[in-house]
Order: structure tokens, then sequence, then C-alpha cells
């Protein structure tokens, strides 16, 4: 199975030293290590107010370790650390699909723009030193403009038919009273 990247955030007590995370992440590390698997950075936030109290803590130690590595590693380490009593709380995410999904979306901007800019007769890539206003393409919502003078069409006669509306029922009760 492919390799997957992971963040895990666990929550220390406040009170926790330098050398107590550090010793925490050698375990992780040597569990990473173990399952073939490969820490890619690890992000010490240090001591933070929580969100919310966690028993009687009302601060706790932050760290971030971006993990590649497989499920199986992930359940290990969850299982590891559920039973960690210098653990106050920890989560684990799956990161890789947000970023193929970024990385999707960029390229189908790219794409689009390329296809606008040809269909203007200028190359399809931004050449050095062009400006965005010197190909009239402002803030790239050329396309649009089309779609929004109709919107508003629409609002107008929404608008009017709103006012017939009120109109017949105004008349409606006039010719009861």
């Amino acid at each position: 199975m492919a390799d997957r990247q992971y963040e895990l955030v666990y929550i220390l007590p406040p009170e926790t030293t330098e050398e107590q995370a550090a010793e925490l992440h050698d375990e992780i590390a040597g569990v990473v290590s173990k399952m073939s698997g490969q820490i890619e950075k690890t992000d010490t936030w240090g001591r933070r107010r929580l969100a919310y109290g966690i028993g009687h803590f009302k601060e706790g130690f932050y760290v971030l370790e971006v993990i590649d590595g497989t499920g199986e590693l992930m359940k290990e380490l969850d299982r590891r650390l559920k039973v960690m009593d210098q653990v106050i709380r920890h989560l684990v995410v799956r990161v890789d699909m947000e970023k193929r999904v970024v990385e999707r979306s960029r390229s189908r901007r790219q794409a689009d723009s390329a296809r606008r800019r040809v269909r203007r007769g200028l190359p399809p890539e931004r050449q050095p030193g062009e400006s965005r206003a010197a190909d009239g393409e402002d803030d790239d919502r050329d396309d649009h403009d089309d779609r929004d003078d109709r919107d508003d069409r629409h609002d107008r006669h929404d608008r009017h038919d709103r006012h017939d509306r009120h109109d017949r029922h105004d008349r409606h009760d006039g010719r009861r009273a």
C-alpha cells in the first residue's frame, strides 16, 4: 500500500519540559521507523491555552508531527497514544487528499486561464514582465460578466413579478371590503 501523509497533533500537560516532549517524540519516531514510516516534520508549538478544559487542564503543550506512512502505522500510533498518561489529547488527520484537491483545483484554474488567454490571441502562459492589466485580465472574471448581467435582468423581472402579485393582492383585498 502506498504511503500517505498524516498530521499528528498531541497535547501534553502544561508543565511538560522540552526534554520530556523530546523523549515522547523519540518514542513516536521509534514506532514510525519500526513500521517503515517517516517523520517529515516536527513542529513544537509549546504551551498554549486550550479551547476548552480537558480534565483539570486549561493549558497544554502542543506538538505537531507530519508523518508519511500507512494506515496501519497510524492505527498503532493511535493505540499507543491512547494509553500514554502523559498525553492529554491527540488527533490524527490524513492530509494528502487535501493537498491533492488543492493541486487539482490549481491546475484547473491555470488551464482555464490559458484557454482564456489563447481565445484573446495571447500566449497561454504569462510572459515575464507582463502585468495583469496589460492584457485586459484585471481579475480573470471577464467570462463571468455576461452571466452577472443575465442575473441582474432576472432579478429585475423577479421584482416586477413580486410587485404585480402585491398589486393583485391589494386589489383583491380592496374588493372584499
